[in-house]
């Protein structure tokens, strides 16, 4: 889930200054780490140990506020009687990656991607967008190829993957849905040729690009098996002991090796 969380650092400049490019330098003096971060941690330790969603989300939004949330997801952190809200917006699926790395079918990996998006993002298309994410890392790391990943994810989503960057970069704009949003990360990875490429490819898209490259570098992760180490060496200079710690754990308990 590394990988996740480095493209949310290295996007999180560019969320509300959009570069249609990919010749930035990956890190800058105000780059750190987002809600999609925090969240993804907080997923993550909740597969450790077998604790609820929602419990554990509140309990990180508590602890890491003003990170960047959804309006509604900040009044629902604080909510002791919390709902999920009907939502259809990117959070369900910037935070799912490490699922796709802990499950080991693709019934499972399905199954705990609606658990993980249903306590807030029970919208149906909130809970694809989780899904389709989960299960893209799933394939990836399972060794399938992109024509492979883009194959299943189409027929059992029925997002269009039959986009380019190149085609898609003119004209897209700011979009927080599931179905503006993962579509487009997952384009962002088949276009790559490793795991920077695919970030950078992400983030020239514009739009939400904390989200967009969250979820582009947790597949290139699961695929190419590979992160830069000056990546991963300024991602580690950034993010909390706390995260690093719960990074290590689960990494140790999903066999990921960097």
């Amino acid at each position: 889930m590394i990988g996740a969380i480095a493209g949310d650092i290295i996007g999180s400049v560019f969320e509300w200054n959009n570069y249609k490019g990919i010749d930035f330098e990956l890190f800058q003096a105000n780059s750190d780490f987002t809600d999609d971060s925090v969240l993804t941690i907080a997923t993550a330790e909740t597969l450790l140990k077998g604790d609820d969603y929602a419990n554990m989300y509140q309990t990180y939004g508590r602890y890491y506020p003003n990170r960047g949330y959804g309006g509604r997801f900040a009044s629902w952190i604080y909510d002791d009687f919390a709902q999920p809200y009907n939502s259809w917006g990117n959070g369900s699926a910037m935070r799912v990656s490490p699922v796709g790395f802990y499950c080991n079918s693709l019934d499972e990996v399905l199954k705990e991607a609606k658990k993980s998006a249903e306590v807030t993002h029970n919208h149906p298309e909130g809970i694809k967008g989780a899904q389709a994410t989960a299960l893209a890392i799933f394939l990836a790391r399972s060794g399938n190829s992109k024509e492979a990943i883009r194959e299943i994810i189409t027929n059992l989503f029925a997002y269009n993957l039959d986009r380019t960057c190149e085609q898609i970069r003119p004209d897209y704009e700011f979009n927080e849905s599931c179905q503006g949003t993962v579509p487009e990360a997952i384009i962002a990875f088949l276009d790559s040729s490793d795991y920077e490429s695919a970030i950078r490819l992400a983030i020239s898209l514009g739009g939400d690009s904390d989200t967009i490259a969250c979820i582009t570098g947790s597949i290139a992760q699961a695929y190419y098996k590979e992160i830069p180490e000056y990546i991963l060496n300024k991602v580690n200079d950034i993010l909390p002991t706390e995260f690093k710690e719960i990074i290590a754990q689960f990494e140790r308990k999903t066999y990921i090796s960097l």
